[in-house]
């Protein structure tokens, strides 16, 4: 592994880090301070060739299927809100259906994705829960990310995430998730967990890929 493909952890800026998995097409470096392991720059996709990606995404509101897999997330995230809450359903993709699922609960929602609802306008609100489903692991810089969804997120809200956590070494190799290319960052329950320390949460996991943050 030439060492000149390493960044600094884009999660918390750390240089210590070290190689936790290479297969024939990326290498995967784990930081020493925040546990993320994550895809050197040198290995990401064009925005044009991640973007061909997603347009091949197919999820449909009417998708029994896919509104079932959301709702491990809505049904929970739903059980701790007050009636009529605003949230945010960021990185809703082409086809919202989380927002659907919660409107249904009765709560009001803003769409913010940066490739099919770019509404900048959503990061001067304040919002009493955001969720975000099977984004995370997109993020080129999660550090700006969540320092955005912290701040826009008020006092007692909820940030509501789905994403697959990071096991082992060998079951890192094994797994399906890092044959998607545009995924670049692997988080591990150690690592939400300094994401809750660094930003005052309460932090609960509610399913092996479902994590909840309630902001102190």
């Amino acid at each position: 592994m030439d060492i000149s493909t390493k960044s600094p952890c884009p999660l918390c800026g750390s240089n210590e880090s070290d190689l936790f998995f290479e297969d024939k097409k990326r290498a995967y470096w784990r930081c020493c301070h925040c546990l993320l392991v994550f895809v050197p720059t040198c290995y990401w996709l064009s925005i044009e060739d991640e973007k061909d990606i997603y347009d091949l995404h197919e999820n449909s509101t009417q998708d029994p299927g896919y509104r079932q897999f959301l709702s491990r997330l809505s049904q929970p995230l739903s059980e701790r809100l007050a009636p009529k809450q605003q949230g945010l359903d960021f990185g809703c993709g082409p086809g919202p259906t989380l927002s659907v699922l919660l409107e249904e609960q009765g709560h009001q929602l803003d769409l913010y994705d940066p490739f099919y609802y770019n509404n900048p306008s959503v990061f001067n609100k304040d919002y009493d829960f955001i969720c975000s489903t099977e984004v995370v692991e997109h993020m080129s810089d999660p550090n700006k990310e969540f320092v955005k969804l912290f701040k826009m997120l008020k006092r007692g809200g909820w940030l509501g995430i789905m994403t697959k956590l990071v096991m082992d070494e060998h079951a890192f190799g094994q797994w399906h998730y890092i044959q998607d290319m545009t995924h670049i960052c692997f988080y591990s329950r150690s690592t939400f967990e300094y994401l809750a320390q660094r930003f005052d949460a309460e932090l609960r996991f509610v399913a092996n890929d479902v994590i909840l943050l309630n902001k102190k």
